[in-house]
Parts: C-alpha cells; sequence; structure tokens
C-alpha cells in the first residue's frame, strides 16, 4: 500500500527543510526527502549550505581570522603571543564537529515537528506521485496532495578545467585541505572564490584569483567594491581582472594555469586550483519528462512569484528556481510556499534580500547599487560615512570601510544600503527592516543607535544623505 502526505519536499537544504517544517507547523503531514552523503559516506540533512558550503565556510574563515589577527594584529593591543603556530588538523576538525552538530539538529528538527525524514532519491511523477528510492531497500511511490521541489544546486564545471578532486577542485573539496597550498589558484572572484582565497591566503598560502570580467565585484557598488579591491590586495590576495582561463595542465610540479587578459597569453603555476565560476540548478533525476515540469534556458525549474511551477500543487524553490542563490531567499521562499499550502496569504519581496560576502571586512548590500539608481532614472541622494571616524570600530582595530545610503530625492524613500566593513553582515539587518517598511531617511537619522557601537555608522550615513553628519565632514 503506498503512503500518502498532505505535503512531499524533496530536498532537505536551508530552502527544503524549512519548508517541511513550516508545512508541518500548519497541522499538514509532511515527508521530507534528500540524498546528501558526506565524503565519510555517511548521509545528513542540510544540503550545501550546511554540509558543504555556507557553515563550514564560515567555520574556517572565523578560524582563519583569528590566526591572522593572532600574528598580525595583536601586538597593537599589547597581547605577546610569541610565536603562532598552526595545527590544520584541529582546524578541520572544529569545521567537521560544526557542521555535524547542526546537521544532526536538523534531524532532531524534522523529528520534533513529526516530519518523516526519508533518506534516498525522490523523483516527482506525474499526478504529484513521487518515487522514492530509499538507500535500502525497494522503490516505493508516494501519494501527496503537493510537492515542493527544493532540490538545490551545484558548481559549474569547466571542460578546460575539470575537477579531480586533489589538484584542481570545487568548492567542497577547497575547504577541506589537509595541508595549506604553498601557491592556490581560484578561478573566480565572486562570493565563493574570495572567501576561499581569504581563507587560504591568511593561512599562508600565496594565492592568485583570475576573474574574467573587468569590474571586481560587478554586482556590488562601485564605491564597495573600490574600497574591498584596496583592501584584499594589501592582505595579499593578487587579483587579476579580466584573466580568461584557457587551459590548464597538471604536472609533477603543479598545475599550470593559461590565461588571457589585455595583454595577451599568460601562465601561472600552483600547487591546488578551485574552480569556483558559479553554481547550477541541480535538477538530473528530480522529475519525469511526463511530469510536467518546466525548465528555462539556463535550467532552472520555471515558477511565479509565488514558486508555482506549471503544474497545480507543485511548488519549487530556493536555488533550482530563479533569484539569487542565496539559503535565506530560498528558506523564505519554503516558508512562502508551505503557507500558501495551507491556504494563507504569503508572499516575499525580493527587492530587499540582503547580500553578504563574510571576508575581512565583511561586505553586504541590499537594494539598488547607485549604477543601477542611476540607469533606472530616478533623481537620488547618497551619504557615506566611514568606519575610520567611528570609535567602536577604532577600538576593534577595524577601521577600513564604510557605509553608504541611497535615497530618493522626492520621498526621501531608502533605495540601497551598502557596507564594506566590520561586522557588515549583522549591520545591514537595520537596513533590510527599514526597507521592508518603506522607511525614509529621516527614519533612521531620527532612531536612536547606542553609542559607542558600528551601528552608529548607519545612523552618521543616514544623517550624511542630507548633509547632516555629526561625526564628519559633510559634503
Amino acid at each position: 500500500m503506498s503512503k500518502s502526505y498532505d505535503v512531499v519536499v524533496i530536498g532537505a537544504g536551508p530552502a527544503g527543510y524549512i519548508a517541511a517544517i513550516r508545512a508541518a507547523q500548519h497541522g499538514k503531514t509532511v515527508a521530507c526527502i534528500d540524498e546528501w552523503k558526506n565524503r565519510d559516506g555517511k548521509h545528513a540533512f542540510g544540503g550545501t549550505c550546511l554540509n558543504a558550503g555556507c557553515i563550514p565556510s564560515k567555520a574556517m574563515l572565523e578560524s582563519s581570522e583569528l590566526f591572522h589577527r593572532a600574528r598580525h594584529e595583536f601586538k597593537k593591543h599589547g597581547i605577546k603571543t610569541g610565536e603562532v603556530e598552526l595545527d590544520i588538523a584541529v582546524m578541520q576538525k572544529r569545521r567537521a564537529t560544526i557542521v555535524r552538530q547542526l546537521t544532526g539538529g536538523i534531524a532532531g528538527l524534522l523529528k520534533a515537528n513529526k516530519v518523516d525524514g526519508l533518506i534516498g532519491h525522490g523523483k516527482l511523477l506525474p499526478g504529484k506521485q513521487v518515487e522514492f528510492t530509499p538507500v535500502a531497500g525497494s522503490v516505493e511511490i508516494i501519494n501527496a496532495g503537493n510537492v515542493i521541489l527544493a532540490s538545490g544546486s551545484s558548481p559549474i564545471e569547466l571542460s578546460i578545467a575539470p575537477f579531480d578532486g586533489d589538484k584542481i577542485v570545487d568548492s567542497w573539496s577547497a575547504l577541506e585541505f589537509d595541508e595549506v597550498p604553498r601557491r592556490l589558484g581560484v578561478v573566480g572572484a565572486g562570493v565563493i572564490g574570495l572567501e576561499l582565497g581569504s581563507v587560504w591566503s591568511r593561512l599562508g598560502s600565496e594565492v592568485t584569483v583570475l576573474e574574467a570580467m573587468e569590474d571586481f565585484l560587478f554586482m556590488a557598488d562601485r564605491d564597495v567594491a573600490k574600497v574591498a579591491a584596496k583592501d584584499y590586495k594589501q592582505q595579499g590576495l593578487d587579483i587579476k581582472l579580466g584573466a580568461k582561463v584557457s587551459a590548464t595542465k597538471t604536472g609533477k610540479n603543479g598545475i599550470e594555469v593559461t590565461y588571457e587578459d589585455k595583454d595577451g597569453p599568460q601562465s601561472i603555476e600552483v600547487d591546488k586550483l578551485v574552480v569556483a565560476v558559479g553554481r547550477k540548478p541541480h535538477t538530473d533525476g528530480l522529475f519525469a519528462d511526463e511530469a510536467g515540469i518546466q525548465l528555462d534556458e539556463r535550467g532552472f525549474i520555471v515558477v511565479d512569484d509565488e514558486c508555482r511551477t506549471r503544474v497545480k500543487g507543485v511548488y519549487a524553490v530556493g536555488d533550482c528556481v530563479r533569484g539569487p542563490m542565496l539559503a535565506h531567499k530560498g528558506s523564505e521562499e519554503g516558508v512562502m510556499a508551505a503557507d500558501l499550502i495551507a491556504g494563507e496569504i504569503a508572499e516575499l519581496n525580493y527587492n530587499v534580500i540582503p547580500s553578504v560576502i563574510y571576508t575581512a571586512p565583511e561586505i553586504a548590500w541590499v537594494g539598488k547599487t547607485e549604477a543601477e539608481v542611476q540607469q533606472s532614472g530616478r533623481a537620488y541622494k547618497t551619504g557615506s560615512f566611514p568606519f575610520a571616524a567611528s570609535g567602536r570600530a577604532k577600538a576593534m582595530e577595524q577601521t577600513s570601510g564604510m557605509v553608504k545610503i541611497i535615497s530618493s530625492k522626492d520621498d526621501d524613500e531608502i533605495l540601497g544600503v551598502h557596507i564594506v566593513g566590520p561586522m557588515a553582515g549583522e549591520l545591514i539587518s537595520e537596513a533590510v527592516l527599514a526597507m521592508e517598511f518603506s522607511a525614509s531617511t529621516e527614519d533612521i537619522q531620527r532612531t536612536i543607535h547606542a553609542h559607542p557601537s558600528l551601528a552608529e555608522a548607519v545612523h552618521e550615513a543616514s544623517l550624511a544623505v542630507d548633509n547632516k553628519a555629526l561625526n564628519f565632514p559633510n559634503k
């Protein structure tokens, strides 16, 4: 006899497991199917984010930053440590422990919410049936009232630099090196490439980042990108722009990477090469051809603004659909889909999804860049405040960067907030909340911020929009 559920979720990453829990909170019977398997052969919930992306990378970023600060910054505080040594095995054990704790926590959350966590492969069939192939046992057909597809994404592989799991690797393998590469090459200066490059650079690697585009951090505001580029250079990251990789050759002494830039063909030799040129939606084996699911020209599942596919009762959320590939975006889409299935009114404001790069300094933004506002033709005004003028930042020895706010001239609505500096990923939340409520610059100006705090930089930037900054000269 076939099993039946009100909701079947395929995928247990941040989009899928959150959707499953929210659906269960509505009193629905729910199953969440996932087949993720780690390098040790053990299955785990959490998808790429918890097992091989967001969480382990942040653990390594934190450890590597502390190592870097102990070597280069502590003496400014009057702290003498003697020679600082690196134990990469302990560092990697800490990363693995954090991952194991959090993925185990998801299994516990599913159980606590009475969600059946099923380990194996899920495939959508016609009529909202799901073919479940367990890790052990025979294939089962599950009947679903509704289905949520949350299959995530996978790294893009280059034909000229195929992954070999040793010398040429993806972002997952780059988090698990058991020794620090003397020379590390990174293809792609996006979020993943910069974070991975920062980790190993702090730990002692000579890091070269090859970016095909001419503009550094093209998706960020130009003022922020300019500050970040300078800081990365000072930290030792050699970022080559307009560098298009054309070939790789693995030999005894490492990997020869050939690329072309404005000066013609060039080459470098590295011991390890990380390919971080982006990710693609993972839909292989996700649905039968006759299930009715439509893909766009880039391989994403076609959905409407409420994440409905063209098949009634079937939703798709997270990295496998349009929009930024961000865990928090996927989670909120999962909540929206589950709420809609329960008959509630739900929506997601795609205009106020924050982006964060967890390097040092951190980079975070929400809303439009100045260039995007210019292109829209809307009259605007800007204000910025440097962390160099922040008492809290000075006390932290982290004065690089700034907060920049862009507002409309007509009604003072905040259109974009861009931060490069300490704890930018935390500070951006104030801006996200303000923009969610369509706040004006004046709203932030009249909001009391604690002193001394990094958040004062947001307050001062809002004042600077109208040339009213109190702790830094105005324009």
